[in-house]
């Protein structure tokens, strides 16, 4: 499978923020958001084994892992890595796009893992320019274990989301996280937005962003 890095850090978005983590982030991805602060992930990478990333994991001595991209679900190697980090007693979390169905990786764990496989699935809001792209089956696949991301610019994509929210059942226990876009949208004013409308999701901050002022990849 084709790496762009592995490397330890706080854990800076989901439920799980604030957390030790070790991130695997795969090369590519089939979509280009025009927020994207993970550019360098779409091309730059080297080759490497399931059996050489699990070793470089366990060399880490953190049992929370993140695989991200790029989008790591086009990649095939990410199925069995993500079963052998789950066999292993990983608790694992998959950043995914959205635009790709979840069906292989539902079913890529064992009902004993299954507890400790957490999707963290983005819905593209309009100002991305990606939110054609959208596979709106997958929300029927999620699970009280699994997170939803919007990404905003502005009030029209706070406007969007909250249909997106009305139309769709959404299982219950799934989180759903609303973040601003960094250094676009301030998170003051969609604060304000969700306490004005009472709305039940999660504001989520980039942590690393604010630990990391200034260094672009953390």
């Amino acid at each position: 499978m084709l790496i762009n890095e592995i490397f330890k850090s706080i854990q800076g978005e989901s439920s799980f923020a604030g957390l030790p983590c070790t991130f695997v982030r795969l090369t590519g991805c089939n979509l280009r958001c025009s927020y994207c602060d993970t550019e360098y992930s779409f091309y730059d990478g080297y080759e490497m084994s399931v059996d050489e990333v699990i070793r470089e994991i366990r060399v880490s001595r953190n049992k929370l892992v993140e695989i991200t991209g790029g989008e790591p679900l086009i990649q095939k190697d990410v199925y069995p890595l993500a079963k052998r980090l789950l066999s292993d007693g990983y608790t694992v979390l998959i950043e995914t796009n959205g635009s790709i169905d979840l069906k292989e990786l539902k079913g890529c764990c064992s009902k004993n893992d299954r507890g400790r496989l957490h999707i963290i699935m983005d819905i593209k809001t309009p100002n991305s320019g990606e939110s054609s792209k959208m596979d709106f089956g997958n929300i029927s696949l999620l699970t009280s274990n699994d997170e939803v991301k919007f990404v905003m610019v502005d009030r029209d994509d706070y406007d969007w989301s909250k249909g997106i929210i009305n139309k769709y059942r959404f299982p219950e226990g799934c989180k759903i996280l609303f973040s601003p876009v960094y250094g676009k949208l301030q998170p003051y004013k969609l604060a304000e937005w969700i306490i004005e409308d009472c709305l039940p999701v999660r504001l989520q901050l980039q942590l690393h962003r604010y630990i990391w002022k200034r260094k672009t990849r953390v």
